[in-house]
């Protein structure tokens, strides 16, 4: 039996009520003091992490890996997103010029060997922000020449110049997510479109082939097995290297709730699958999160293009 006939036997998305976590969504707290000292040195350095922003599942099992997920220019977007927990204004303070520094810093105290920075939406600024990270990517890589580098960027407004002053920038993966599939995307998110998302991602690789192209998708909105595959699909046909699924969860009471909590079973015949059609990386599972695992995700894509290019 093919992967999408497998699928289609699997229970679909329902409206019913959700009601306690699955087993597979229970996990124990981690512990130790380097939990701590992560905390500290953001504290220190006054510095904003999507990990606490938008209640992450997973921040402490990172923190006590001293790693973490910076959110730069600010801690409030333009954006008011369905399903996202981050404060929303549309008229937020200025990016702080200081943050490219303090970010650098934070990288070199918590030595770290792969960096995610990711933004707010910032439509109230003519470039969305795209100068203000891309001064971010060339300090952090400057201040820490061994580091690599990811970038988790909003659309821009699919402005060109922003796209391309990020790519200039260099960093060693440019993120932008889907989030969720096509027929959703007007209910979950608040401006950006599923195919001007998908346009972002192939122009960058229209100015740069080489460069590494991830995104992610939550799943438990509502989407069906089809929607997903397509979604897949239509990620392979932009040349998208690195695909992340995992469970969308409920922020707060404000927020969309959850339709299913997918299986982990599900979970990992959608990775077969994107994998299967020549997706390079896929990673794929209840607790996975876009900056999830980051450094694992990049190691093994590399040492896949290594292989491929030794055959």
């Amino acid at each position: 039996m093919s992967l999408k006939s497998k699928l289609n036997v699997l229970p679909e998305n329902t409206e019913e009520s959700i009601g306690r976590f699955p087993s597979w969504l229970h996990r124990s707290i981690p512990s130790g003091g380097k939990i701590a000292e992560t905390n500290r040195i953001l504290s220190e350095l006054g510095l904003n992490t999507v990990c606490e922003e938008a209640k992450c599942p997973n921040r402490m099992e990172c923190y006590s890996h001293n790693t973490a997920t910076f959110l730069a220019l600010g801690k409030s977007c333009t954006r008011a997103c369905g399903f996202c927990d981050i404060d929303f204004t549309k008229s937020p303070k200025a990016p702080d010029v200081n943050e490219p520094q303090k970010i650098a810093d934070a990288v070199k105290a918590l030595k770290l060997k792969h960096v995610v920075i990711t933004m707010v939406a910032r439509d109230d600024l003519e470039d969305k922000g795209s100068f203000a990270m891309a001064a971010i990517i060339k300090r952090v890589k400057l201040c820490n020449p061994l580091v690599t580098l990811e970038v988790l960027v909003s659309d821009f407004s699919f402005q060109k110049e922003s796209i391309e002053e990020i790519v200039n920038a260099a960093p060693d993966i440019f993120n932008h997510n889907l989030e969720t599939v096509e027929r959703l995307t007007p209910r979950i998110r608040h401006v950006a479109t599923y195919r001007r998302s998908l346009e972002v991602l192939k122009y960058v690789k229209t100015l740069n082939p080489s460069m590494v192209t991830k995104s992610g998708m939550m799943l438990g909105l509502g989407e069906t097995s089809e929607e997903v595959l397509q979604s897949i699909e239509d990620c392979k046909a932009i040349g998208l290297d690195i695909l992340t699924l995992g469970q969308y969860l409920q922020a707060s009471r404000l927020k969309i709730p959850v339709k299913e909590f997918v299986t982990p079973e599900k979970f990992k015949m959608y990775e077969e699958y994107a994998l299967s059609i020549g997706i390079k990386e896929v990673f794929s599972g209840p607790f996975v999160r876009s900056s999830y695992h980051a450094f694992d995700v990049k190691k093994n894509l590399d040492e896949k293009l290594l292989k491929e290019s030794l055959i």
